[in-house]
């Protein structure tokens, strides 16, 4: 799962939380992918957005960045797959070099399948949904997962405000978790930066993706070194 390199909170339960950092290269400078790659190896996870501009209204990248990425970088892929009927890429995204694939609730009519697929190709298997569906709809297949991921903003774009209500929706899953002693990890999408990444490890999360707040001005070794310092 690449570098374990994890961070110690005080949180809002007895024990801190474990928290990985996982940047979003969606906001990296594509033409230096290489080198943007190798200014977070110190995180845990690389987040791979992809969006087809149906499901979300985006178009993004796909499959041969994956692999340029994959080529480049030893850090667990975590692929979010903001497409239409997601089982039809699984197996492809996976042998590009995915480690986890995580698809959306609303994408497919049948989300228990593509859940069993990801695990049968190997890789970790996540679900999501978009900040305006119940949360209700992840309860059937909470079990068969390694990842929830509660999105924060609508999914489609960088750069977006977190949601305030996320917070009341990251303790939801938390507790479900934690009531059937799950590990799955709990990632938080959104709007995740120095200022709330504080809180949102307090409602619950263990994995925050960040990709402006780690991909700015100064670069990413900087964006990552503010967030590791708002979680101390």
């Amino acid at each position: 799962m690449g570098n374990a390199k994890l961070l110690r909170v005080t949180a809002d339960t007895p024990e801190a939380r474990r928290v990985k950092l996982a940047p979003s290269i969606l906001a990296s400078d594509f033409a230096r992918l290489g080198d943007e790659l190798r200014a977070i190896e110190s995180a845990d996870w690389a987040h791979v957005d992809v969006m087809d501009g149906q499901f979300v209204p985006n178009i993004s990248f796909g499959l041969p960045i994956l692999a340029a990425a994959r080529a480049a970088s030893p850090l667990f892929m975590d692929v979010h797959l903001m497409i239409e009927r997601p089982e039809r890429y699984l197996r492809d995204f996976a042998d590009a070099g995915a480690d986890g694939l995580t698809v959306h609730v609303e994408s497919t009519a049948h989300i228990h399948r593509a859940v069993q697929q990801i695990r049968e190709l190997g890789k970790k298997a996540g679900v999501t949904l978009n900040p305006g569906t119940p949360l209700e709809t992840l309860r059937p297949v909470l079990a068969d997962v390694d990842l929830v991921l509660i999105m924060s903003v609508n999914p489609g774009f960088g750069g977006q405000k977190f949601i305030p209500h996320s917070l009341e929706r990251i303790r939801t899953v938390r507790r479900w978790l934690d009531e059937t002693g799950s590990a799955a990890e709990l990632q938080v999408d959104g709007g995740v930066s120095a200022t709330n990444a504080r809180a949102v490890v307090a409602a619950g999360a263990s994995n925050l993706v960040a990709g402006s707040a780690v991909f700015g001005k100064d670069g990413a070794q900087a964006g990552l070194e503010r967030l590791r310092e708002a979680l101390k």
